[in-house]
């Protein structure tokens, strides 16, 4: 009685589920964002506002977060009802960094969020004030050697992305150099543009103004190969430093119990955005790759990413604060 109770249950969850996706979204869908706007997560989050709001027909709305590396606006999406209509953007320091250096996390990032898209990707660069001398990475590498802890480097805070992949350019390359904390990623640029520090780590988006002024040298990119929009800068791999690959990823997440249906018509959504000749436009006007994946394969790179920074905040000392 109790197995024909179940299997009467499965039969009808079956039958509502193609039903469940024909009807979402049928109101608005509010899209969170951890971080002010104009940045690369917001960004990321309006290009598929826009899409989601042109393609179904219903108002896709980005309702900005801020604080604690984009955390807390995850902690309000894993609360949320699980109906597909509270999603979030995220960065991927929020996922796959946050758990290892904050010590009061609102959520557990693998149990109370489901992974539903990957989106974007935007690799890391080594810069260097344009005055010091060294014109490459090995003349840089070399420089600092010479005076170790003489060279210091800003960052957008304890724990930022720019700070631990900083930290772990210099540990990979045997450097020992001072970090330098600021509010954010800009005040750091602007110290290195003026020249009060050496080195940041940086996606290309705020180094630009640098870069074009001439105040700025970028050393390595911390990809796989070289990138379209920097074609003089080689890539960690050419540069002697092959396990150097960071970069900035967003996703797509929801609360853990959103309906599979749902979870679906999210993913089409998010990977028909990436495909849509105008989105790619923009993108590549602001140097940011799409990054297409399937959700098995975005479940299994998070997975991976979760393990690798695990090993290398550990690695490099970073201790949660």
């Amino acid at each position: 009685m109790i197995f024909r109770a179940a299997v009467c249950v499965a039969a009808l969850a079956l039958g509502m589920a193609p039903a469940i996706a024909q009807d979402y979204p049928s109101k608005p869908i509010r899209i969170l964002v951890g971080f002010a706007p104009g940045g690369i997560v917001d960004e990321g989050a309006r290009y598929l506002a826009d899409f989601i709001t042109r393609e179904t027909g219903q108002q896709a709305i980005v309702e900005n977060r801020t604080g604690a590396a984009g955390v807390p606006a995850l902690g309000v999406v894993a609360k949320a009802d699980p109906d597909g209509y509270t999603i979030a953007v995220t960065i991927s320091g929020s996922l796959v960094i946050s758990p290892f250096v904050q010590k009061q996390m609102p959520l557990d990032v693998t149990k109370d969020l489901a992974l539903v898209s990957s989106l974007v990707e935007a690799p890391q660069f080594i810069a260097i004030n344009s005055q010091l001398p060294a014109k490459n990475l090995a003349e840089f590498i070399a420089l600092a050697k010479q005076k170790p802890g003489g060279f210091d480097y800003g960052s957008a805070g304890v724990g930022s992305l720019p700070h631990l992949s900083a930290a772990l350019f210099a540990h990979q390359a045997g450097l020992n150099m001072v970090h330098v904390p600021f509010r954010g990623a800009q005040p750091a640029v602007a110290e290195l543009m003026a020249g009060r520090i050496a080195m940041i780590a940086s996606s290309v988006g705020d180094l630009q103004a640098g870069i074009d002024g001439g105040t700025i040298r970028v050393l390595v990119a911390a990809a796989n190969k070289r990138l379209a929009y920097l074609p003089d800068v080689p890539s960690a791999p050419e540069a002697g430093m092959p396990n150097f690959l960071v970069s900035t990823w967003l996703g797509v997440v929801a609360p853990a119990a959103t309906p599979q249906p749902i979870i679906d018509r999210l993913h089409q959504l998010s990977q028909a955005m990436l495909k849509d000749p105008a989105m790619q436009k923009r993108l590549a006007t602001r140097n940011i790759e799409p990054m297409p994946m399937s959700q098995a394969e975005f479940r299994s790179f998070v997975a991976k990413q979760y393990d690798l920074w695990k090993g290398h905040i550990q690695s490099i000392g970073v201790e949660a604060q």
